[in-house]
């Protein structure tokens, strides 16, 4: 930061309040809102894994269709063995489900707030 001769103060790339002045009720109100922490570090957690591009294109994939591990792995060039390990960090977040049909495995979405999550971030990007 360059200091500022005129005022005699540091500037900031940012807005700062020019004197200190708690606002109690609204900090109250806040903090009688926020999650205990232990979630927040959940949902931190949460939000991690949608931070891996082949994560966001496994969800992207099972968003279409229900798919194998095989037939994901040939869709994004991918080996089995990764994508196996891939979904199993999503499986573990409870973002994918699978059944078992015989002896394939069919991975799907696991519900309708993941495809809206994707959904979100796409539209939001695009602005």
């Amino acid at each position: 930061m360059e200091p500022d001769l005129k005022n005699n103060k540091p500037e900031c790339d940012f807005d700062q309040c020019d004197f200190i002045c708690v606002h109690e009720s609204v900090v109250n109100q806040v903090l009688n809102a926020m999650p205990k922490e232990q979630e927040l570090l959940d949902l931190a957690d949460f939000y991690k894994v949608f931070g891996d591009a082949t994560r966001i294109k496994i969800l992207y994939v099972l968003s279409q269709s229900e798919m194998c591990v095989c037939d994901v792995a040939n869709l994004l060039q991918m080996s089995q063995s990764a994508i196996s390990h891939q979904l199993r960090v999503l499986k573990q977040m409870r973002l994918v489900k699978f059944r078992r049909d015989g002896k394939t495995v069919f991975y799907s979405l696991a519900d309708g707030h993941i495809e809206t999550i994707l959904a979100q971030g796409m539209e939001h990007i695009s602005e």
